[in-house]
């Protein structure tokens, strides 16, 4: 049994609870690990226990199934962080929003574009996240992660291989337990405003009054776009941190703000969210995508590709959703 390789472990949890969508069914197993050490313990024990394992942050960018996941969640709640001069070493579980306010207090420049991010430090590495021209690739010195067979590694900030909102951690689902960031030196009331004014601007411009993922599909790269139709977005062209044509942009444009199925609906703020109205489920928010992804190519010949992940989800469930985009 796994309480004999880990003693503090749970059963059968409710995972909705653990996520900004408020929707998931329960973890047959879960653990809250404090420190990088016990990572690692949970990950060997889930190993030895021949079980599946979860790491969570703070749950965006994910959507959980109703049947929960048959295995082990670990929630990363390994917060210990030190900054020296320019430089930031920190533990995956630090909250990402505490990194831009207390290094904007220091006149450090670098995150200030995630001011109003979710998520944990962790996460942003594992996604290469960004929003205003900026990623966390541009400040990445070096990540400490566990590897799929136990073995903790320190990469490099080359071989991350970073792109966009990815990197080799998510390809190789490897665990991000640390990682160090050089930032520069700045001046302290501009960084803070530029953080505070994204901070402000995602208040105003997203959906925050209710239970959301964050944004469900990436930015379409301009290059991806057929080059018949690829002027007609000219006036809508953003930097992300190449240019793109905001796949909000396309839903909108599809007339599908508003479309809904049972409890959860596509935002009318901003339209690259999926709400939960209230009770939301996981095969409501999987039947929505499918719509607005068929609906997108059918106006635009676009394939949208989702940002968020799934969660406890089979590989069936997985080929079904790509085979109906064909």
């Amino acid at each position: 049994m796994i309480e004999t390789f880990l003693p503090r472990v749970q059963r059968n949890v409710s995972l909705k609870n653990y996520t900004t969508f408020g929707i998931g069914g329960p973890a047959r197993y879960f653990f809250i690990a404090r420190t990088k050490d016990d990572i690692v313990q949970a990950f060997k024990a889930a190993r030895k226990c021949a079980i599946p394992f979860l790491n969570l942050g703070e749950g965006s960018n994910l959507l959980i199934s109703d049947n929960g996941f048959d295995g082990l969640v670990v929630k990363m709640e390994n917060t210990t962080y030190a900054i020296h001069n320019t430089r930031i070493s920190a533990e995956s579980g630090i909250s990402f929003s505490i990194l831009v306010r207390e290094t904007g207090k220091r006149g450090l420049s670098g995150l200030e574009w995630a001011g109003g991010l979710p998520g944990t430090l962790g996460g942003a590495v594992r996604g290469n996240a960004g929003a205003f021209g900026g990623e966390i690739k541009d400040s990445i010195l070096s990540v400490e992660a566990l590897d799929r067979r136990g073995i903790v590694r320190t990469l490099s900030k080359r071989k991350c291989h970073f792109v966009y909102r990815s990197s080799v951690f998510k390809k190789k689902n490897w665990i991000v337990l640390s990682a160090i960031l050089q930032l520069k030196k700045g001046n302290k009331k501009v960084i803070q405003s530029i953080a505070r004014d994204h901070s402000e601007y995602r208040k105003e411009k997203h959906p925050l009054e209710f239970g959301n993922a964050g944004s469900i599909f990436k930015n379409c790269d301009l290059k991806t776009i057929p080059k018949k139709i690829r002027n007609s977005f000219s006036a809508v062209i953003k930097t992300d941190p190449f240019p793109v044509v905001p796949t909000a942009y396309l839903i909108a444009k599809a007339g599908l703000k508003g479309l809904q199925v049972g409890q959860v609906q596509v935002s009318k703020k901003h339209p690259n969210y999926i709400v939960n109205l209230g009770e939301g489920k996981a095969r409501d928010v999987v039947t929505l995508i499918r719509q607005v992804k068929k609906a997108v190519k059918k106006t635009f010949g676009i394939v949208i590709e989702e940002e968020i992940q799934y969660v406890g989800f089979s590989t069936l469930d997985i080929l079904s959703r790509n085979e109906k985009m064909k």
